[in-house]
């Protein structure tokens, strides 16, 4: 019979165990190998069938056990050892504590997802399991980060296979109160709460939970509370669920909700006030218009609101296609704001005109929330070097008159936290080559450009590694198979053949990831007699490891899933291919450090940055990539292989597939299983060690989730604290006001004569020449601009690249007409076809970029006398 109602019946832990709560609660077992080794002891077999969640594993064990354990005095001194050595990580000095110079109080960091442990399913995909790392790392390095998101009541969907191979989802009910998280409470012991004012005088309600990750706390948003109606509940319901008003809803929740709950965490605690706000992503962007609301509140008007809110804030773009950016209606957005609904106090004109693309080639009716990030921050970035290049074009138009290099979004390349990702035997081998401290520092802090001491390492025990990771892999794919299978309506009977799926001693490569069709999850299939002969070749045979979920409502997506299902189905080669449903960070964990290729073939740039690759190289497992996310910018040939593609802009899509999978082949067939088989005069693989020892020492220290968020605190979160200490009301005030009147009086503002010293078009280098320029300023005076000269070489289009930039200064008081003349000097610093232009940009000292507020002013044609090519 089925129970009426459900209750979380919680264990009584003797007083002995009592700091084994603690710990369950905090969530640095997820990364902490003692602290898990440690629950493991409680009860080996609860602790599995808990899949290692030890708030399960303490609700499941028996009270006889428990007492047993109390009574234990070598079990009780591992425990205080653990509890104690929690107490020095959360409370001691890191790298943030002894760093030099004035960084933030606190960061508040928000994202749409959080994917800290498969116990806390929260996440989807690459975007949540950075946000966890990011959160893993600066608990490692000290930084006062604040998490906020929401606690979805489904999470993410579960994947499962019909027997023909198509994907079904499944939506597992979440209880908050069996998941390490804990209710926010008042001094009175009420839940904690925030809410939102909804169109109609409803209100949207939502209680806090707490999630501590290690020193950071992760402050979720859950609707699903009993004051709210059936629709406001089901907000929180399940990530990336819904229609545009369901999605509206779970972003303003996240957004407005988030910096009501931020408020309320540093009241009921005493935390810091968050000095930098971080935006991962555009889904919490609406954080910008509760802060200008506080800020009103305090005196300030809209604009001046705007400036000191932009000056502390920091948005990370991840998606390199318009496609992948959440987009309102206009007039769905305007209803829940305004005098009726949320925000009363803001202008609802204000609002819309944050997140509009009024821009050429942008969608008039439609909110953009990374339009919206981007006009709220003063300071952007993308997540690798190439991604930050396809943002500043993607997102040129907010910048017109700007050249792409120009627009003011930078990089810092993804990374990932290593203590998560990384199996514990490699950690063990490290452990035994420079000690635990020392290994673990390398893996959180990081800071080395290399990890030498990787060389040292005999090859045998390299080798040795590679193939015990490599049968824990088989064994985890034999178990999953076989339960996939079960699922799909096979008996015992038929599913002798799973012994036999994969050998331990066959090259193994792992293709995992979410699947939208830019990804190319069926590249492989391309020509399958060729895949065919590779998988069974009888001297050097591959065999692959597939998983991925396709978005629910991606119907292109489950047709690919499919696709490969079935060919994994095909008896001839069922033991060489799987397909492994429900991807999540447990199976990650296991996938990553067994596989010895990871094989990643994106539609090049579309692919932002591509972090699984990173998880692999830190277990010793050699990339094989299309040129693209962080793969672009760290490839070598002594770690790993490029996949070349075929991305001119004629090359029909199909036609392109065709080279590229031509090109993938190729590359297996002649140069990795080669290398692979290929044995030296010890009887090991020589080069492939030596592959494997280069991408541990050269890779291993860049992909650190450690370097990027030092990275964050340095380039971003610093200068953004600087900048939200500098904006003081007054000096909001006085951005705003002049922001208005250039913006208003920018009409009048020319080059109206440029001349050179010089009118030949051949000049030595080394050669300083003077420049004069003639401007018009109209109502604006030499203190609201500056006048540039920018030079470099010029292609054939006569377009300067790698500018150098010098200002010119002004020479006396304006003419009877009203222009200024602008003085300089032009450095002949490089031979060849070189060329020079000048500009004029809008100039304050509280701005963070010339190109903040997108507006310049160019010569015209005929204003340009002896400027143009230099020759030499």
């Amino acid at each position: 019979m089925k129970a009426i109602r459900r209750f979380t019946v919680r264990p009584v832990l003797p007083e002995p165990l009592r700091p084994l709560s603690d710990l369950a609660r905090n969530l640095r077992w997820s990364w902490h190998t003692e602290t898990r080794d440690l629950f493991q002891s409680v009860d080996p077999e609860h602790w599995a069938a808990s899949g290692g969640d030890p708030v399960r594993l303490l609700g499941s064990v028996r009270p006889a056990r428990l007492a047993e354990l109390a009574e234990d005095r070598r079990f009780l001194r591992r425990l205080t050892a653990v509890a104690d050595d929690l107490h020095d990580y959360v409370s001691g000095e890191r790298w943030y504590q002894a760093h030099p110079g004035e960084l933030p109080a606190a960061v508040a960091y928000f994202s749409p997802e959080f994917g800290i442990t498969a116990a806390l399913p929260q996440y989807s995909g690459g975007l949540g399991i950075l946000a966890g790392d990011h959160l893993k790392a600066a608990s490692d390095l000290g930084v006062p980060l604040i998490g906020v998101g929401l606690l979805y009541r489904h999470g993410y969907f579960r994947q499962t296979l019909s027997r023909d191979g198509w994907q079904q989802e499944h939506y597992p009910v979440l209880d908050p109160n069996e998941l390490p998280v804990a209710l926010l409470k008042e001094a009175d012991g009420t839940p904690a709460r925030v809410s939102l004012a909804l169109p109609g005088g409803t209100q949207l309600h939502a209680r806090i939970w707490l999630a501590q990750v290690g020193r950071v706390p992760l402050l979720m948003l859950d609707s699903d509370v009993e004051e709210n109606g059936l629709g406001e509940r089901g907000v929180t319901d399940r990530l990336y669920g819904g229609g545009s008003e369901h999605r509206l809803l779970q972003e303003m929740l996240l957004g407005i909700g988030g910096v009501r709950a931020v408020r309320t965490y540093c009241r009921l605690t005493g935390h810091a006030e968050p000095e930098v706000f971080h935006t991962n992503e555009g889904h919490a962007g609406f954080l910008g218009l509760e802060r200008i609301a506080e800020l009103c509140d305090q005196g300030l008007d809209f604009d001046a609101g705007l400036e000191a809110v932009r000056a502390g804030t920091v948005f990370t773009t991840h998606t390199p296609v318009p496609a992948g950016i959440d987009r309102f209606d206009r007039e769905l957005v305007a209803r829940h704001f305004g005098p009726d609904a949320e925000l009363p106090r803001l202008d609802v004109g204000r609002i819309l005109a944050l997140g509009m693309e009024t821009y050429p080639g942008g969608e008039p009716n439609l909110f953009n929330m990374a339009v919206m990030g981007l006009r709220l921050a003063q300071r952007a970035n993308g997540v690798s070097l190439l991604h930050g290049q396809v943002s500043r074009e993607m997102f040129s138009g907010l910048w017109p008159g700007f050249d792409p290099e120009e627009v003011p979004i930078t990089s810092v390349t993804n990374g990932v936290h290593a203590p998560t990702w990384v199996a514990p035997e490699v950690f063990r081998l490290g452990a035994r080559q420079i000690g635990a401290q020392r290994t673990e520092d390398a893996l959180t802090v990081g800071g080395s450009e290399r990890w030498d001491a990787v060389g040292d390492i005999p090859d045998q025990d390299v080798w040795d590694l590679r193939r015990t990771l490599r049968e824990q892999l088989v064994t985890e794919v034999r178990e999953r198979l076989r339960a996939s299978w079960r699922q799909r309506g096979a008996g015992t009977a038929e599913l002798g053949w799973i012994d036999g799926v994969l050998d331990p001693d066959v090259l193994t490569i792992g293709f995992a990831r979410r699947v939208p069709s830019y990804k190319r999850l069926t590249l492989m299939l391309r020509d399958r007699d060729r895949l065919m002969e590779l998988l069974l070749h009888p001297e050097r045979p591959i065999q692959i490891v597939v998983a991925g979920k396709a978005h629910p409502a991606d119907d292109g997506g489950k047709r690919l899933v499919q696709e490969l299902v079935r060919f994994a189905d095909d008896p001839r080669v069922r033991h060489r291919i799987v397909f492994l449903p429900d991807y999540g960070m447990a199976m990650a964990q296991k996938l990553y450090p067994g596989c010895d290729i990871w094989l990643n073939n994106p539609l090049r740039p579309l692919e932002a940055c591509g972090t699984s690759g990173m998880k692999a190289a830190l277990n010793g497992c050699l990339n094989l990539s299309v040129l693209d996310g962080w793969w672009d910018e760290w490839f070598q040939p002594d770690f790993g292989w490029a996949i070349p593609t075929a991305d001119g802009a004629g090359t029909d899509p199909d036609r392109r597939d065709d080279i590229e999978a031509e090109a993938l082949y190729d590359l297996l067939e002649q140069r990795v299983t080669p290398r692979f088989y290929e044995r030296g005069q010890g009887g090991l693989p020589d080069r492939w060690i030596e592959m494997v020892r280069q991408t541990l020492t050269l890779l291993g220290p860049k992909v650190l989730a450690g370097r990027m968020v030092r990275e964050y605190v340095e380039r971003l979160y610093a200068p953004a604290a600087h900048a939200h200490r500098t904006m003081n009301p007054d000096r909001a005030r006085e951005l705003a006001e002049w922001k208005a009147r250039v913006r208003a009086q920018w009409h009048g503002v020319t080059v109206d004569h440029v001349e050179t010293t010089t009118a030949t078009t051949t000049a030595e280098l080394g050669t300083t020449l003077g420049l004069r320029v003639h401007v018009g300023l109209g109502a604006l005076g030499p203190d609201d601009v500056e006048v540039q000269a920018l030079s470099g070489r010029v292609d054939e289009e006569d377009r300067i690249a790698d500018a150098t930039t010098v200002p010119l200064k002004p020479v006396g008081g304006p003419d009877p007409e009203g222009r200024w003349v602008y003085e300089g000097p032009l450095s002949l610093d490089r031979t060849g076809p070189f060329g020079y232009t000048v500009r004029i940009l809008p100039a304050h000292r509280l701005l963070a970029s010339g190109a903040e507020l997108g507006v310049v002013a160019v010569p015209s044609e005929d204003g340009v006398e002896g400027a143009g090519l230099l020759m030499r």
